[in-house]
């Protein structure tokens, strides 16, 4: 029975020694693991080409825009001139211009439910091409400055491991070179 004990307290020793080796050889490692983390909202919020995404995108669709403020004017032009005139205008006439504005409401309303369904659309496409671009700059970044791993958006984390300046730095430097020639 004594050398159950014995052989027990020799194993728990062995165990005890196991991991302190384990954890000392962990704690060498961590010393040279290089972290960083980015904020990621801040990225897409800040970086070049989130901006000019964005202005593409409303580029695009100013036209549209533009068709539905006069659509939007015309409709106010004929509602004034329902206030003002409806009541010394026969009947038919104001019949007639009641369904005019209705019809101009639902225009307005159906090209503004499209126009806002088409750009959210081409906003969530966008987003989605930027995320993929400025994960792959991340990436990027990490690989030449030697990171082990770059975390997004942790919960805490000291501002001597917040690289998202520096991320957003190379992502400016990047459109610049990207879009020199143009």
């Amino acid at each position: 029975m004594r050398m159950h004990h014995t052989v027990l307290a020799t194993a728990r020793v062995g165990v005890l020694i196991g991991a302190l080796v384990a954890a000392a050889s962990v704690g060498a490692q961590t010393e040279t693991l290089r972290v960083g983390v980015v904020n990621v909202n801040r990225l897409l919020e800040q970086a070049p080409q989130f901006r000019a995404a964005m202005q593409a995108l409303q580029e695009e669709f100013a036209p549209r825009q533009r068709e539905l403020v006069a659509i939007q004017r015309s409709l106010q032009e004929k509602s004034d001139t329902y206030e003002r005139d409806g009541a010394v205008m026969g009947a038919e006439e104001r019949l007639s211009l009641e369904r005019e504005i209705r019809e101009k409401q639902r225009d307005f309303a159906r090209e503004q439910s499209d126009l806002n369904e088409d750009a959210n659309l081409r906003q969530n496409e966008e987003l989605s091409k930027l995320q993929r671009s400025l994960l792959q700059e991340v990436q990027n970044f990490a690989r030449s400055e030697n990171y082990d791993l770059v975390v997004a958006d942790a919960l805490y984390f000291s501002s001597t491991i917040d690289i998202t300046d520096d991320v957003l730095q190379a992502l400016e430097d990047s459109y610049v070179r990207d879009n020199d020639g143009l």
